[in-house]
């Protein structure tokens, strides 16, 4: 008797332990299932654990306007749609905007990641740079937008004038939308927006104007595990029967859906998926139907045959069958059962056939597209000077185990760098380039050609290229020594980069821009430097890299009409304004680069205060202001070097000046720093180097950092260069 009431006892317990989790974990019946016009489905509800799953599915049902509104609680974003199946939520949230009178911003804090396939992020307006950055201040993406005359070529190029967009990448949770510049008067835009709500068209910027919100989807998942770590879980979501778990596509976590056959909520336990009754719901057989747990089946009587549709998956129902028809089928019955033993033996060797044929022509194809033809024609003509080497697909596939991510050097805006180790054990960098637009092709073909020629120590050396695959493969010498940029802003490396170091690496790079501008057969324009493109070898040497953004300067050319490309901080403001590329659009990066080589600071960082965010203005600033030493790396002055640090930074801000005819060649600047470089020490005499700065701070100082040293003078006023100065500091501030 005991032992049966005992055994009582546990069955008891077991079912009141399976009632309480039936009633934690599905929506109870009292939960409000809509608000206005938006239904709530189970995980979401309006509190927590009875209604929603947990915190991050809470939505409050406000009714402010006078009409109720849901909103995601840990946000406040309106809810305008939910979707269970595809794991979407839709939201109404705010567009950035930028007039003389009026500002807002476009954000969204939210535990869900924003949708990268359903958004795209655009800007509108005049001569703007629009980004979406997130809540760890790093940039998730960007566009530049500028409008530009109709009689210009570029103009024909653009899918629009006064706009641009661009794509959202993946996983970004929380984030805000801002634009940096705005060169225009009237009012600018920038939002990110559902793909399908929003088409550029010239009435746009006017109907911006009036608008104040754009939709946005935002993909949602449950929980922060994948669907095998959250089955072996005790609050495993999918409970409902004949429920399946997918992984999330943008992040980590899962979604619950029905199997096949069947519909309803897969988060329910007890109502959730059902079968589907396809014969009473549209009488798929014309004939006798019957209806199964997941599916369904026709019955069809003597002289009529089932019909498929597309891949034998679709039925389309019962059709007659014509009387001579029969005949036909017994024939054709036996004469695919005799092809059948044909098809086995000969198909393998049709397929393997057919395949490498389609290879062939795949590869002869990626070839001509990206002006093999031409390259090989190029060669032809300068056979006595070129060392290029054409490889194929198979050898730098080898060379990098099959792209393997572990081979990946870094990405940049132009391509994919991996290491790679071809079959004589040279170690290359070989990069995959995302150059797609057929009339580059040719400017391209040329570039290969000049780079092959160049034979400078200090810019990486082309060895060759592969044009057979989708897009082209170029293959670089190896630099061992990783980036400036790693060396300066890395605290571990920056301390072991003496100023002797940081003189030479810029002399260097100064040299070989002065090489491709002026002693090329046809000059060069790099268009993207900065320390990030400048390797450096196991001795420091400097080696100029990335020419994906370069352009070719014809001779009778002294600049060219481009759309605006390069990095943030170190474009040159004369070109985002006028689209007009000349070589001192080069000499004006390369400031940048020996500002961050004297101070240590980044480009542009917005962790800095706003009057310090962009280091080419706050440094030109500092120099007139006559406070080098405070801007200054502590460890690379000593009491022997200061006129030297003076002298380079004059140098720098001279490269920085906002007009490109006054800036000096790169000629020039690479003489000046040559002299600098093998400028004597003097003997220290037991001075404090922090006397030295304090005396040097203190002292009224009669040379002007103006000077144009090397060049007769100086190439404009101060009043001038103060009035430009001011106007960019401006600009930036007003853009931030």
């Amino acid at each position: 008797m005991a032992l049966h009431r005992l055994l009582l006892h546990q069955q008891l317990l077991l079912l009141l332990i399976i009632f309480a989790v039936r009633v934690a974990s599905q929506s109870n019946s009292n939960c409000v299932r809509k608000c206005g016009n938006v239904e709530i489905p189970y995980p979401f509800g309006t509190s927590v654990p009875n209604c929603s799953l947990d915190e991050s599915f809470l939505i409050s049902c406000d009714n402010i306007s006078g009409t109720p509104k849901p909103f995601l609680s840990h946000g406040y974003i309106e809810i305008l749609n939910i979707s269970l199946n595809d794991g979407e939520l839709l939201v109404s949230t705010p567009l950035t905007r930028y007039c003389s009178n009026n500002r807002s911003q476009q954000s969204i804090w939210s535990k869900f990641p924003i949708s990268d396939r359903k958004n795209k992020f655009i800007a509108v307006g005049c001569g703007i740079i629009a980004y979406v950055r997130d809540s760890s201040g790093i940039y998730a993406s960007a566009c530049i937008s500028s409008c530009v005359r109709s009689n210009s070529s570029v103009n024909n190029s653009r899918p629009c004038s006064g706009c641009c967009e661009t794509t959202v990448p993946p996983g970004v949770v929380e984030f805000t939308v801002d634009t940096m510049f705005n060169f225009g008067n009237s009012c600018v835009f920038s939002f990110v927006v559902e793909k399908k709500a929003f088409n550029f068209s010239s009435s746009d910027l006017q109907n911006l104007r009036s608008r104040s919100t754009v939709p946005v989807v935002l993909d949602w998942a449950i929980a922060n595990k994948t669907c095998e770590d959250a089955r072996n879980s005790t609050d495993y979501a999918c409970r409902a029967e004949k429920s399946e778990c997918h992984n999330s596509t943008n992040g980590l976590g899962y979604l619950c859906k029905c199997s096949s056959g069947f519909e309803g909520n897969a988060y329910d336990f007890d109502h959730g998926c059902k079968d589907i009754n396809e014969c009473e719901r549209s009488n798929p057989c014309n004939h006798k139907c019957n209806n199964f747990e997941g599916g369904y089946n026709c019955t069809c009587p003597k002289g009529y045959e089932l019909i498929f549709e597309g891949n034998r998956t679709v039925k389309t129902g019962c059709h007659r069958i014509p009387g001579n028809q029969l005949i036909k089928t017994s024939i054709i019955a036996l004469c695919v059962s005799v092809s059948l033993l044909i098809l086995l033996l000969g198909g393998s060797w049709i397929y393997w056939g057919l395949k490498r044929r389609k290879n062939l022509k795949l590869k002869e194809k990626f070839f001509q597209k990206n002006g093999g033809l031409l390259l090989k024609q190029q060669v032809s003509n300068h056979e006595s000077s070129m060392t290029t080497k054409i490889f194929t697909a198979e050898e730098l596939k080898k060379a990098t185990n099959n792209y393997d991510e572990s081979r990946v050097l870094g990405h940049g805006g132009y391509g994919t760098v991996y290491k790679g180790i071809l079959s004589d054990n040279k170690v290359v960098a070989i990069k995959k380039s995302k150059i797609g637009d057929q009339s580059q092709i040719e400017q391209f073909i040329n570039e290969v050609i000049v780079l092959t020629q160049i034979n400078h120590r200090n810019v990486v050396k082309l060895f060759g290229c592969c044009l057979e695959t989708e897009v082209p493969l170029l293959v670089y010498e190896f630099i061992t020594n990783g980036t400036l940029c790693d060396h300066i802003h890395d605290k571990g490396r920056s301390s072991l980069l003496s100023w002797e170091k940081r003189l030479k690496i810029a002399t260097e790079t100064a040299e070989a821009l002065a090489y491709l501008h002026s002693a090329t057969s046809m000059p060069i324009i790099h268009r993207d430097i900065k320390t990030a493109n400048i390797l450096l070898d196991d001795n420091y040497t400097a080696k100029v890299a990335d020419f994906g953004a370069s352009r070719l300067v014809p001779l009778d050319q002294t600049q060219l009409t481009t759309l605006v490309q390069g990095t943030l901080g170190y474009l040159d403001p004369e070109y985002l304004q006028t689209s007009n590329l000349t070589e001192k659009s080069d000499v004006y990066s390369f400031g940048v680069v020996m500002a961050e080589l004297l101070t240590g600071k980044k480009a542009l960082s917005f962790d800095r205060p706003e009057i310090d965010r962009n280091l080419a203005t706050s440094f030109v600033s500092a120099v007139k202001e006559d406070r080098l030493l405070q801007i200054v790396e502590v460890h690379i002055v000593n009491d022997g070097n200061i006129e030297q640090l003076k002298e380079v930074a004059n140098l720098a801000k001279r490269c920085l000046r906002l007009r490109g005819d006054d800036r000096p060649s790169m000629k020039v600047v690479a003489g000046e720093l040559e002299r600098l470089k093998k400028m004597e020490k003097k003997p220290s005499e037991n001075t404090d180097v922090y006397a030295s700065k304090t005396e040097y701070l203190l002292s009224a100082t009669s040379q002007s950092f103006d000077i144009d040293v090397g060049t007769g003078g100086s190439t404009s006023t101060t009043a001038e260069y103060d009035s430009m100065n001011d106007q960019l500091l401006k600009l930036v501030d007003n853009g931030r």
